[in-house]
This record gives structure tokens, C-alpha cells and sequence, in this order.
């Protein structure tokens, strides 16, 4: 049995405040995504990487999920660290994002001080920029899990999807703020100082921005100690954590299983989408869109960045709008035995309204199919409108997306690890709001126990499954990766003719694009969630 010390501790005289400071990390977190998302593939395609070897860099994201977030996962869960279980790993692992990213962005000048200017100048750059790459991904991903922990490990069972549906909140504005600052000329507003191009300034405020919000949510939350796991104090060998987690991943609960095979069929269509959406929308600007001049542009990179971007703080702009409202408009576990008292006035109405709302999983399910939907058109997007439509139709189930496999999983941790795993309770019926907080405001009290006293919290092993449910987001991207590695061979296999040194060609659309039919295979997988999603509902 584990032995804990203290009670975990938000910060904040509202449920909305601690929500919010709880999951604030994520803000960073999303931003620094974006920024690698939205600009590192035309980074990379403009230091001269042809399209199909740099869809084989991006095997660093499912590489470093893959070994990161399960491993990191398992340490945290037992670690006895005074601070707690998982903030030290976010503040030391947001700090070597930090530094990774500035190495990234200044990759060129850091290579100028040992090679002199020629090819293999351009080729040790390519090298060090894709290190960087490897790098940010790794550390990030351990920021990652320990963010996603620490909601699971402070919150009840009942808060579980108000949580999630916060952290897809902060998601969705790391998103918008990520691509609304890619749409400003930075270099044109604040000069060369701390960078002489986007890029740089971009990765600067990136590595500034996930310091300050890990900073944010580590002040406000306490995490209760692990003092000992006689379960695990004598495995702490890297063989024996290999093997928790191999034993436990072969032998999951069916309603965990069920919410992984969500994950990975799902991925196989946002893997694309996430990391090459915004050049696809530049290409597609430069291909029908844009005047003839264009080709003659001093800052191609820039250009299809800023293209996307703008695109992209659509597609924000609705998740953010869907990541706020959705939550109104979807049943929670809550109000399973509890219906609030409205106004008289409107009482008929909102009791009428409460009785058609869908669960979460009927809205996830109706996600995918949007998903899909506009997926399968992206290969007849001829204009730039067109394909900004497309991508912002997708904000909405991305809000889901953030929101739903994390609310789910986070109920079934906990249900595991608490004294009867069928059933929780609200924790009152007088306050539809209310945290189970006792006379201490800032003491998070997470059940009741048969004396009225707080109790421990639950999520004893939200590393572990969280980590899990990451392989199953990671091997969809080494899928994904193969996928689009054949398409780009086929169909375009030399460098982008939109970021090439000669200007673009009268007939730059002669063939169909490659991304595009990598986003239609996508959305042929996700209609493979939509049936697994109502596979699952089938268990509850």
C-alpha cells in the first residue's frame, strides 16, 4: 500500500479560478506545439530537406511519445519527491524545452561558429536543427505527461470532465495566441533585436511562454507527497518499470482499451492534419491563389507561414469558441442524480433542453464524422477560401479531441484506484459548482470519507495509463509518417517548388498535392473512431 503526506491545494476563491490555474501549464504547452506545427516543415524544407525526408524527422514526435511520456509517467507515480509528484518534472522539462528551442532557431548562427560558410556549412545546420527538433519533442512530451497527470491526481471523479474540459480551454487558447502571433511580422514591429527573422522571434517567445505558464500552475497547486509504494520500492529498475508498463498495456480494463483504440484510429487522421495543415494551405495559396510575382518573394518560409497562420487563428478561433460552449451544451457525469433549479421563469425550457443533451461520447462520436467529412474533401480544395473553411471546421472536433479522451481516461484511473470502482458520488447536491472544499478554502477535499474528513485522492497510476494512452497516439504517427513518406515520394519527390530557389512554375498544379491526399487517407481512418467511440459507449 502507498503512504501519502498533505492533501493537493489549488489556489483561487472560485471553481473557475482553480479550474483555470490548474490547467494553465497547457497554455504554453499548446503554443509551443503550434509553433513547431506551424513552422518547423517549411523550416526544414527551406534549409533544403526534400518533402519525404522530412516527414521522416517527424518521427520524432511519435519516437519521443512513444518512450517519453509512458517512462516519465511510471517515474513520476513513484516519485517521493517533497514537491510532489509531477511539478518538478514540469518545471526542469520546460526549461530544457526552453534552451532547445532557442538552439533550434539559431541553429545557422551556432553552426557559423565552427564551419565555414559551403555545402557542409548547410548540411551540419540540417543536422543540428533536426537534433533540436528531436530534443523539444522528448522534453516536451515529459512536460506533457505530468501536466496531464497532475489534473487526474487534484481532482475527484465527478470534476474529472470539468477538468478535461479546461484543459481543452487552455489548449484551444495556447492554440489561438500561437497562431495569432505567427500572423504579426515580427521582425517588421520589433526589429532585429533577439532575432533577425520570424523564426527565431517565434521560438524566443515560445520557450518565454512555457517557462512562465509551468511557473503559473506549479505556484498554485500543492500536490499531496508520496512517502513510500511498498508495491514498487524494491522496482525501480528501468527493466522492471519497462515491464509495468509492457504487463500493463496488454492487460487494460475493456473501457481503457476501448478509449486507446479510439486514440489510434483517430490519430492516423490528425497526425497529418496537425503538422502539415499549414503549409498545405500555403501551397494551396501559391498554387491558385496568389499573383504572379510571387515566386520572387526574399521570404518564402515567412510567407506560407504567415499564409497558414491566418487560416489557422480560424480554425483556433472555433476550437476556442467550441472548447468554451461545448461544455454547456454536453451532459456531465454531475448531473447523473442532480438537476439544478433554474429560474422559474425558465425552468420548463432548461429542463426540456437538459433532457436532449448528449453525453460526451455522442458528441465525440459526431466529431469524428465532421473530422472526416472535411478531410475526404481536401483533395478538391481549389482556392485558398477553400481550404481555410476546411480547416476550420475541424476546430470543433479538435475541442473534443482535448477533451474527451482525457475526461474518460481520467474517470477510469480513478475509478480503479478508489474503494469501489463502480460507483462515485457527487460530492454535494447543494452547489453545482462546488469543488468539496471544507473550511479551509484552499484545501481540495476529494471524498468523503465515513467521518467527513478528506481522504486521500485517487489517480495513484494516472502516469502510467496516461502514458499508455500516449503509445496509442504515438503509433498512428509512425503510421502516418510511412504513409505520407510514400505519398511525397510519389507524387512530389523532389524540394517544394513553393519554397525552391527558382521562381514558381506557370504550371505549379499540374499534379494533385501530396498533403492533400495524405488528409483524405487521414479522414478514412477516423471514420474507424466514430464506430470505435460508439464501441465504447456500449460499455457504460
Amino acid at each position: 500500500m502507498a503512504s501519502w503526506s498533505g492533501q493537493p491545494h489549488i489556489k483561487g476563491s472560485s471553481e473557475a479560478m482553480r479550474m483555470a490555474l490548474l490547467t494553465f501549464s497547457l497554455v504554453g504547452l499548446q503554443f509551443t506545439w503550434g509553433i513547431e506545427l506551424t513552422y518547423c516543415t517549411p523550416y526544414l524544407l527551406q534549409l533544403g530537406l526534400t518533402k519525404s525526408k522530412t516527414s521522416l524527422v517527424w518521427i520524432a514526435g511519435p519516437l519521443s511519445g512513444l518512450i517519453m511520456q509512458p517512462i516519465v509517467g511510471v517515474i513520476a507515480d513513484r516519485s517521493t519527491s517533497k514537491y510532489g509528484r509531477r511539478r518538478p518534472f514540469m518545471v526542469i522539462g520546460s526549461f530544457v524545452v526552453g534552451l532547445c528551442l532557442l538552439v533550434l532557431g539559431w541553429a545557422k548562427e551556432i553552426v557559423g561558429y565552427f564551419v565555414e560558410e559551403g555545402e557542409f556549412k548547410k548540411e551540419c545546420t540540417i543536422v543540428v536543427a533536426v537534433l533540436a527538433i528531436y530534443a523539444v519533442d522528448f522534453a516536451i512530451n515529459a512536460v506533457q505527461a505530468c501536466c496531464r497527470s497532475l489534473i487526474v491526481d487534484t481532482l475527484p471523479i465527478p470534476k474529472q470532465q470539468t477538468g478535461s474540459a479546461w484543459a481543452s480551454r487552455m489548449v484551444s487558447v495556447g492554440h489561438l495566441i500561437g497562431y495569432m502571433v505567427g500572423m504579426v511580422d515580427l521582425v517588421g514591429v520589433f526589429g532585429t533585436s533577439f532575432g533577425d527573422t520570424q523564426f527565431k522571434k517565434l521560438t524566443l517567445v515560445a520557450a518565454w511562454g512555457l517557462i512562465l505558464a509551468v511557473a503559473v500552475t506549479s505556484w498554485a497547486v500543492t500536490e499531496r507527497v508520496l512517502i513510500s509504494n511498498k508495491a514498487t520500492d524494491s522496482q525501480n529498475g528501468g527493466f522492471q518499470i519497462i515491464g509495468q508498463i509492457v504487463r500493463t498495456a496488454t492487460q487494460l480494463p475493456p473501457q481503457i482499451q476501448a478509449i486507446c483504440n479510439i486514440q489510434m484510429w483517430s490519430w492516423i487522421g490528425w497526425f497529418p492534419f496537425l503538422f502539415y495543415s499549414t503549409t498545405w494551405v500555403g501551397e494551396t495559396y501559391y498554387r491558385y491563389d496568389a499573383p504572379e510575382d510571387i515566386g520572387h518573394s526574399n521570404d518564402a518560409l515567412g510567407d506560407i507561414g504567415r499564409i497558414g497562420s491566418m487560416s489557422l487563428v480560424v480554425f483556433s478561433l472555433v476550437t476556442f469558441a467550441g472548447a468554451f460552449l461545448l461544455p454547456f451544451f454536453v451532459k456531465s457525469p454531475e448531473e447523473e442524480g442532480f438537476t439544478a433549479r433554474p429560474p422559474a421563469a425558465i425552468a420548463k425550457i432548461v429542463t426540456k433542453a437538459n433532457k436532449h443533451k448528449p453525453d460526451l461520447l455522442t458528441a465525440w462520436t459526431w466529431g469524428h464524422v465532421l473530422f472526416s467529412v472535411a478531410m475526404l474533401l481536401a483533395p478538391l480544395a481549389r482556392s485558398f477560401r477553400v481550404a481555410t473553411f476546411l480547416v476550420a471546421l475541424c476546430g470543433v472536433p479538435w475541442a473534443l479531441a482535448c477533451w474527451a479522451p482525457n475526461a474518460y481516461l481520467g474517470i477510469e484511473v480513478n475509478r480503479l484506484s478508489s474503494n469501489d470502482p463502480s460507483n462515485y458520488r457527487r460530492l454535494s447536491t447543494d452547489d453545482p459548482i462546488e469543488l468539496g472544499f471544507n473550511s479551509s478554502p484552499s484545501l481540495l477535499r476529494l471524498e468523503h470519507g465515513p467521518d467527513d474528513e478528506a481522504v486521500s485522492s485517487t489517480g495513484e497510476l494516472s502516469g502510467l495509463y496516461f502514458g499508455i494512452l500516449n503509445i496509442y497516439t504515438t503509433i498512428p504517427q509512425f503510421i502516418g509518417t510511412f504513409i505520407s513518406m510514400i505519398v511525397f515520394h510519389i507524387l512530389e519527390p523532389g524540394k517544394s517548388p513553393e519554397l525552391s530557389d527558382d521562381p514558381i512554375p506557370e504550371e505549379p498544379h499540374g499534379g494533385p498535392n501530396a498533403i492533400a491526399v495524405c488528409l483524405f487517407i487521414g479522414a478514412v481512418s477516423t471514420i474507424g473512431a466514430a464506430f470505435a467511440t460508439k464501441k465504447l459507449k456500449s460499455l457504460y
